[in-house]
């Protein structure tokens, strides 16, 4: 048996039209597309660097919808000895407990301008400027006790006839939980809470930011209040910011429909790097989804959002030249996904339809690389195409070893065996929901207790966590999750209760194939066949199965005229079915057109 947390889906987004940046009034018309400093830079950037790397973006991705410069975390942070991402005590603040750019790597911040003129720059060449922020308030801010800004008089925030400070409206117990040292929740019920916050996001709007990546208030550290009240300010701000939320810990579907229509990006999961696990990964984060909420039908990919438009996010590509997580020090590699691991990824992305934000040095972008994220097919179905979704008819034969080149001996491969795997699931609902009182204390021996789950799954063991670790990937278990007398295990984060939902899936020896379907503007169909195993696999999918997906096209007596985006190869007449060999970990997209 399996324990898993259940993601949030990976039905993602689309950006903007290729060769145009979006000018429609209203708020992510289209998901955003562009570049992010994370994976090249670290928590590091310079002024320099940045600058450099949007000029880049303007001459060679602009054409092509990439729109956002995004300066990522920690750009308030000393760059000396002893400095690095959970440390205390090196952020750089204002009189008030707000964090400003430090000034030794972002200059033009010198004299109280914060990033004016860094956002000026960005937006000359006809870009747009975003930032990375955290959640509430700093540690810094909170044992400086700093006083708190009242925008509306200029002055300290007063109320009750008494001066308001850091220490009254921080939260310790709620700490970031992959930053713990670094940041804490406000409370948004004081007045004082909510001046603080609304001081944070004037201020950036000042600046002329375009884009905020909000950290550490989704998934397990979902900070409902705080992204509720962050949107309020947003709508009433005098210039457009486009909000985006990201989890600490990948956050479930609960999480999402709690926050969907308030934000304009929400990432669905955790920290993604350049290995294939990463990749293969999000295949599962759909198909766990689409058993317990399929956001294509919820309508959830362009539904409402703040001012416009929300969409789920997949995260940042890392392809091309980067760094290492938590490295501290600049781009020095190039990805370690092959070229076939790539493609599978774009296509992935295309297919699900998300944001799409390039990860590495643009600087020193190769034409291999940028060929790819640059697919005028790919942007076209990532921008325009409807009815994504997983498709499950799809069959793979692994090549054997012996295979011959004379395509009589084909018959030597062998179809890939396939079992079924009891799984189970963990996820957030609502504490009145029936299903989440099923959890008790099972004691191991003096020191260690597990909390289990009631219900077994057949001849398996019951679910069982382990008290003294962090239950589900907390911090704090004590801190986080409370066992009520009743028998729900309660986030005090989110105030959710934890339920388990259990499925049947079919699995294989070991990645398996999958494959994804769309429709396209013109009434074409794509179909995207993708192999997962660790060796050559021969994927098909028939062309009358895919009526059972697109059930307002009869296929069944018809054939398509096929042609594969990534070889460029046409297949011309396909009658019954489109079939491919695979590389490992790699895919073919085909653009079909029926009549």
């Amino acid at each position: 048996m399996r324990i898993q947390l259940l993601s949030s889906l990976f039905l993602f987004s689309f950006s903007s039209f290729i060769y145009r940046v979006s000018t429609q009034p209203e708020h992510a018309s289209f998901p955003p597309r562009g570049w992010n400093s994370y994976d090249s830079f670290d928590w590091i950037l310079s002024e320099v660097d940045f600058l450099q790397s949007a000029e880049k973006i303007s001459q060679r991705l602009q054409p092509y919808g990439y729109e956002y410069a995004v300066v990522d975390y920690l750009w308030y942070r000393k760059n000396v000895p002893g400095a690095h991402p959970d440390s205390l005590g090196f952020d750089v603040i204002d009189e008030w407990g707000r964090l400003i750019p430090d000034p030794d790597r972002w200059p033009s911040s010198e004299d109280g301008k914060g990033f004016t003129e860094v956002a000026q720059k960005v937006q000359s060449v006809g870009l747009k400027f975003g930032i990375h922020v955290m959640r509430g308030l700093s540690r810094q801010a909170y044992d400086a006790n700093t006083p708190i800004l009242d925008t509306t008089t200029g002055r300290a925030y007063e109320e009750s006839g008494r001066l308001w400070r850091a220490k009254d409206i921080g939260i310790t117990e709620r700490a970031c939980g992959w930053m713990p040292h670094g940041f804490m929740s406000v409370n948004t019920k004081l007045g004082a809470g909510r001046a603080f916050l609304r001081s944070l996001y004037e201020q950036y709007a000042e600046w002329g930011v375009d884009f905020v990546k909000h950290d550490c208030v989704f998934g397990n550290d979902l900070d409902v209040d705080e992204i509720t009240f962050v949107s309020e300010v947003l709508q009433k701000l005098n210039r457009p910011i486009l909000y985006s939320v990201s989890p600490g810990v990948i956050p479930t579907p609960v999480m999402a429909k709690d926050i969907s229509g308030l934000v304009n990006m929400y990432r669905v999961t955790g920290d993604d790097w350049d290995k294939w696990g990463d990749v293969a990964a999000h295949f599962d984060v759909s198909r766990w989804n689409k058993v317990f909420m399929d956001f294509a039908a919820a309508n959830k990919i362009g539904a409402k959002g703040l001012l416009g438009k929300s969409w789920p996010d997949l995260d940042m590509l890392p392809v091309g030249w980067l760094t290492d997580p938590g490295s501290g020090r600049g781009p020095y590699r190039m990805s370690n996904l092959n070229l076939d691991e790539q493609k599978t990824q774009m296509t992935l992305w295309a297919m699900a339809r998300s944001p799409i934000m390039y990860g590495g040095d643009v600087r020193r972008l190769d034409e291999t690389t940028s060929s790819l994220i640059t697919n005028p097919f790919i942007l076209e179905i990532n921008s325009f195409s409807t009815n994504n979704m997983e498709f499950p008819f799809v069959t793979g034969t692994k090549v054997s070893a012996h295979k011959t080149t004379n395509h009589s001996r084909r018959s030597r491969r062998s179809l890939k065996e396939v079992g079924t795997s009891h799984t189970q699931f963990l996820g957030f609902t609502s504490c009145s929901h029936p299903k989440v009182n099923g959890w008790s204390i099972k004691a191991l021996d003096q020191d260690l207790d597990q909390i289990c789950w009631k219900e077994s799954m057949r001849s398996h063991e019951p679910l069982c966590l382990y008290k003294r670790k962090p239950l589900l990937t907390s911090s704090d278990a004590k801190q986080m999750w409370e066992l009520s007398n009743n028998g729900s295990l309660i986030s005090s984060y989110s105030g959710l209760c934890v339920s388990v939902k259990s499925i049947d899936a079919n699995v294989g020896n070991s990645g398996g194939v999958r494959s994804w379907i769309a429709t396209g503007r013109k009434g074409e169909i794509y179909v995207a066949l993708f192999n997962l195993n660790s060796e050559k696999t021969v994927t098909s999918a028939t062309i009358s199965d895919l009526t059972k997906a697109l059930p307002g096209r009869n296929l069944k007596a018809t054939s398509c005229h096929g042609r594969e985006v990534w070889s460029g190869k046409d297949f011309g007449e396909i009658k019954d079915s489109i079939s491919m060999e695979l590389e490992m970990h790699g895919c073919a997209l085909f653009a079909l057109n029926c009549p």
